[in-house]
C-alpha cells in the first residue's frame, strides 16, 4: 500500500511540541499529505515550521480526507504520553472511515477494548510504536566487547533538542560517503521513519540496555560498519535520566555527539542547564568505567536563531569546547562526520 499519512497535532503543531508530526513532514516528506491543528488551519508545514513545503494544515479530520489519506498518525505526545479523552471520536471515525492507525502513545491502542474492537469491524491495523515485543526483554550480554561495527549516539543537554535530527544526518552524510550504516530507531518518530527499532522508554528498566544492544547486534550482523543510534533524554534530566544511561550503557558508544540547543537556558523543571564542558565530562565517564568513549562534536539545535545568529553561537560553542559544532539539519552533517572519521582514523579509541 501506498502510505498517505493525515497527522493529528491538534492544539500542538509547532517546532518543538509536535516532535512526531516534524519528524515525519522531514523524512517522509512524500507520504504526509496534510496535518489536522484547529489553531493553524489554513497554514502550510513550512509557514509553522519553517520546512515542509505546501504541507496543508486542515481543522479536523472530516477536512483532512479530502486529501485521501490511508493510515492517521498521532503526531504529538501529550503529557504522560496516554490517550486524551477528547481524541476518542476522532480516532473512532478515522477507523470508521478505513484509516489505519500508527501511535506512539504510551497507551497502547490495540489493547484498548473500544478501539480495538472498532479496528476489528473494519479491518483496520493499529501500529503501536511502544508496545515492546517479548523479544526484546534481554538483559545486555556486553556483545560491545567483540563487536567490529562502530557505535555513535547522541547525547543531550536536555529533552527534545534533536538527537533524533543531528543522528539521522549524520548517517545520510555517511551514506553519501558510501559507507555501510544504519540508523538505530530507539523512539516512536525515529521508529516510523526507519520502520523498525525499539521504543526504549517504555522498555523495563532491567532490560534498556539489552534491548538497543540487540538492535546493534542486529544492525551490525547485516554487514553494517558504522551504527548510529538514536538518542533519548538527557543524563541531567531529573524526569528522564534513567532511559538515556541504560542506552548509553546498551550501546557502548566508540564515539558521542552532543547535542545542544544555545537558546534553551532551564530545563522542563526551571533548573538552569549545565555546563557544556562539564557535560561533555560527564558523559565520557558514563562509558569510561568500561571503556574509552569520546564526545568528538556539538550538534546544535539552532530553532529560533538565523544562518547568522547560528553560525556565531557555532563559533562561541567551538571556541569555549574546541570541539567542531554544527547545525546538522539546518546545514548538512559534513562538518560532523569529518570529525568522526578522524577520531576513527586516528585510533585514539580503546
Amino acid at each position: 500500500m501506498e502510505r498517505r499519512l493525515l497527522v493529528l497535532a491538534e492544539g500542538r503543531f509547532s517546532p518543538l511540541r509536535s516532535k512526531t508530526a516534524n519528524g515525519a513532514i522531514a523524512y517522509l516528506p512524500d507520504q504526509v499529505v496534510a496535518v489536522i491543528d484547529s489553531t493553524k488551519a489554513g497554514m502550510t508545514a513550512a509557514q509553522v515550521l519553517g520546512y515542509g513545503g505546501e504541507i496543508p494544515v486542515v481543522r479536523d479530520l472530516d477536512e483532512g480526507l479530502r486529501f485521501r489519506p490511508t493510515h492517521l498518525l498521532i503526531g504529538i505526545a501529550p503529557t504522560g504520553g496516554r490517550l486524551p479523552d477528547e481524541w476518542r471520536q476522532t480516532l473512532s471515525r478515522a477507523i470508521s472511515r478505513g484509516l489505519h492507525i500508527l501511535s506512539g502513545l504510551h497507551t497502547i491502542l490495540s489493547d484498548d477494548p473500544e478501539i480495538a474492537s472498532a479496528a476489528r469491524k473494519h479491518q483496520i491495523t493499529i501500529t503501536d510504536y511502544r508496545k515492546i515485543p517479548p523479544e526484546s526483554e534481554v538483559v545486555s550480554k556486553g556483545s560491545w566487547k567483540t563487536r567490529g561495527a562502530k557505535t555513535i549516539l547522541t547525547v543531550g543537554t536536555d529533552c527534545n533538542i534533536g538527537k533524533m535530527t543531528t543522528i539521522l544526518e549524520l548517517q545520510k552524510e555517511f551514506q553519501k560517503r558510501g559507507l555501510k550504516s544504519d540508523f538505530v530507531a530507539t523512539g516512536q518518530t525515529g521508529m516510523l521513519i526507519r520502520g523498525r527499532g525499539i521504543a526504549v522508554d517504555s522498555i523495563v528498566s532491567d532490560y534498556i540496555a539489552g534491548s538497543i544492544e540487540k538492535e546493534i547486534d542486529r544492525s551490525a550482523a547485516e554487514g553494517s560498519e558504522y551504527i548510529f543510534v538514536e538518542g533519548q533524554g538527557a543524563l541531567t534530566h531529573m524526569g528522564y535520566s534513567g532511559v538515556t544511561l541504560g542506552l548509553i550503557h546498551g550501546t557502548m558508544p566508540d564515539a558521542m555527539i552532543l547535542c545542544h540547543q544555545p537558546t534553551r537556558l532551564k530545563d522542563d523543571y526551571g533548573l538552569s542547564l549545565p555546563d557544556l564542558t562539564r557535560l561533555i565530562q560527564f558523559h565520557e565517564e558514563a562509558v569510561g568505567f568500561f571503556r574509552k568513549s569520546k564526545v568528538v562534536g556539538i550538534g546544535l539545535n539552532s530553532i529560533g536563531l538565523t544562518d547568522e545568529e547560528s553560525c556565531a553561537a557555532v563559533e562561541a560553542i567551538e571556541r569555549k569546547t574546541g570541539l567542531p559544532t554544527e547545525d546538522a539539519f539546518r546545514f548538512g552533517g559534513k562538518k560532523l562526520a569529518d570529525a568522526l572519521l578522524r577520531y576513527f582514523e586516528s585510533g585514539e579509541r580503546v
